[in-house]
This record gives structure tokens, C-alpha cells and sequence, in this order.
């Protein structure tokens, strides 16, 4: 007789269970990946002469990769991010790599999902894996490239993520609406193609002026993407949290779908060491608790420049907190 799968291992449970604390609670998820591989210092040989191509390392050396996931989930966070970012068609294209797009995407979810489940069997507590879709390096609307190849580019990179062991995708970092609608779609069709409902995260980057890189305001990006059927929409990248701050209050006042927010750890100001995020853990707590309670976030957590004990004290101080309810009113 067959044994019956455990709620670690049974996905369908695990994704119900992270659709019912996004509902009911706030979320944290981890912060920088990026800053953490390269603290240990890989070699070229470790990038397969690909240097800067962090998704080889979860092929080449992913000891390295597990232990960013295993620092992030001792300090309490529920959900690690897939070191995936450039496991798309025109970030692997600029090493021609772009074939390897769904074993990059693959194996950094199993890598993620082993972690995570060795926490959640160590303390009965679940822990999740958010599939990391980044925008890659070219923008459609500029004609970079076309629609459908980037976006049967993103179908691969999710159906990677999926088959690895991801419990939602998160398309990140996007800067190009047209980009941005080609990857939530095709992380659609890899669900499905693999016929599988897992819930899917918009994360949009916003400049210090105020619009998306191509000029976007929060507004024409509302109406552009909540029609997707998206589980929750909001802001990572680029900014610190108080530069994101009014967007997140018009996403409060006017967007039906759940709010999330990721920031940097402040603005990055360059040293002769290079870049440096001035943002402490406490500020960052402080932040993040104050979107919590006056903007109803659901999910959390951090990007460039955030450490495990940046994330340790957003967790410390969100644990218990509930998205305050929202009456949003959309804009016709």
C-alpha cells in the first residue's frame, strides 16, 4: 500500500496553505541573493567561465545556494525566493545559455524546496518557495525584442520553477508593462501546460522619478495588470521603502488585488568598495511595520542590500500582525 504524502511533500496542500496565510496574516520572505553568492567568493570556474551568471551556480555549486536559503530561513522568514533572476530567455541569452533556461530554473527550486522542507520537518512549521522570474535585459515596447519570444521564454523559465518544486512564481523587478504582461502570461501557460494553480505575484520597479522605467505611472500599471488575474501586486527594487511609499498608499486606496513590497535596503550610495545600502535592520522593521498597519500588506520582505538580520527583525516584528483590512475604491 502506498503511503500517503505528507503536508511537507504534498504540494497541493503546501500551496493551499500559503494561499490561506496570505489571507489571513503577513508573510516574510527573504531578501538579497545576489550580495550573499558573491560573499563566498565562487570562482570562474564555478561560473563555468560565465562569470556574473549566478543561476549556473545552482548546477556548479549548490552547497552555495543552500546555505543563502538556510541563512535566511533561520532567522524566521516563511518563504525563500529561487535563485533564478536571470533564468530567462534574454538574461541566459547574453551568455548563450538561453537553452538551459528550464534545467537553471529547475534545479534552483528543488534546491529552495529541500531547504525548506528540512525546516518545516525540523519544527512542524511550513515554510515556502517563491519561483523568482526576473525581467531580463530586453524591453518590448522598445522593440528589443518580440512579444512572443519573451514570453514563451518566461513559459520555460516557470514550468522550470514549477517542476522544481516551486508554491507560487513571483515575475520581480519589472520595468516595461509590455514585459511585465508578457511574463504573468507566460507563467500562465506553464500552469497551464502542467496543470497546476499556484498563486502569482506582480512585483513592479519604480524610479526615484516617480514612473516605471519606461514611464509608467502606478496607476496606468493598476489598470494594465490587475485584468491578469494576479494574487498580488506591488513594488520590490530600486528604491528604499520611503520612496515607495505613495505608490503603496494608491495601490491601498484603489487596488482589489493583495499588496506586497520588497524594498532595497535604502537607496545605494557608491563607496570606492562599491555600492553601499545605508538602510539598518531596525529602519527596516519600522518601515515594513508601518505599510503593514497602514497599507494591508500581505507579503514582505526585502531585496539589494538586505541581510538575514535585516529580515531577522522584520520577522520579529510583524510575527502575529494581520493585513489591516482595506475598502479600496478603483478608478474607472
Amino acid at each position: 500500500m502506498a503511503s500517503l504524502p505528507t503536508p511537507a511533500s504534498d504540494p497541493r496542500a503546501r500551496v493551499d496553505a500559503l494561499r490561506e496565510a496570505l489571507a489571513t496574516r503577513v508573510v516574510v520572505a527573504d531578501g538579497a541573493m545576489g550580495t550573499m553568492l558573491q560573499a563566498q567568493e565562487p570562482t570562474l570556474e564555478d561560473f563555468q567561465q560565465l562569470e556574473g551568471c549566478n543561476e549556473i551556480l545552482n548546477v556548479t555549486r549548490p552547497d552555495i545556494v543552500r546555505s543563502v536559503h538556510e541563512e535566511y530561513f533561520a532567522v524566521g522568514v516563511d518563504c525563500v525566493e529561487t535563485n533564478t533572476f536571470g533564468s530567462n530567455h534574454t538574461a541566459a541569452g547574453e551568455y548563450d545559455i538561453a537553452d538551459r533556461i528550464v534545467e537553471l530554473s529547475e534545479a534552483g527550486a528543488r534546491i529552495a524546496r529541500e531547504v525548506a522542507d528540512e525546516f518545516a520537518a525540523e519544527d512542524g512549521r511550513r515554510r515556502w518557495v517563491l519561483g523568482s522570474i526576473g525581467p531580463g535585459t530586453k524591453l518590448p515596447s522598445l522593440g528589443h525584442i518580440d512579444y512572443a519570444t519573451i514570453r514563451d521564454g518566461y513559459q520555460r523559465n516557470a514550468e522550470g520553477l514549477l517542476a522544481g518544486g516551486a508554491d507560487a512564481l513571483i515575475v520581480e523587478t519589472t520595468q516595461d508593462l509590455l514585459q511585465t504582461k508578457s511574463s504573468l502570461i507566460g507563467a500562465r501557460r506553464a500552469m497551464d501546460a502542467l496543470g497546476v494553480s499556484v498563486p502569482l505575484i506582480c512585483s513592479l520597479a519604480f524610479e526615484t522619478t516617480g514612473v516605471m522605467l519606461l514611464g509608467s505611472e502606478i496607476g496606468a500599471a493598476l489598470t494594465s495588470l490587475e485584468p491578469l488575474g494576479i494574487d498580488l501586486i506591488g513594488l520590490n527594487c530600486s528604491t528604499g521603502p520611503a520612496e515607495m511609499s505613495e505608490h503603496l498608499r494608491y495601490l491601498a486606496q484603489h487596488s482589489r488585488t493583495p499588496l506586497m513590497c520588497m524594498p532595497n535596503a535604502g537607496l545605494p550610495i557608491l563607496t570606492k568598495d562599491g555600492a553601499h545600502f545605508p538602510l539598518t535592520p531596525p529602519e527596516m522593521a519600522d518601515a515594513q511595520e508601518n505599510f503593514i498597519n497602514n497599507y494591508g500588506l500581505s507579503l514582505v520582505g526585502g531585496c539589494c542590500g538586505s541581510t538575514p538580520e535585516h529580515l531577522r527583525l522584520v520577522v520579529e516584528r510583524v510575527r502575529g500582525l494581520s493585513p489591516v483590512v482595506r475598502e479600496p475604491r478603483p478608478e474607472p
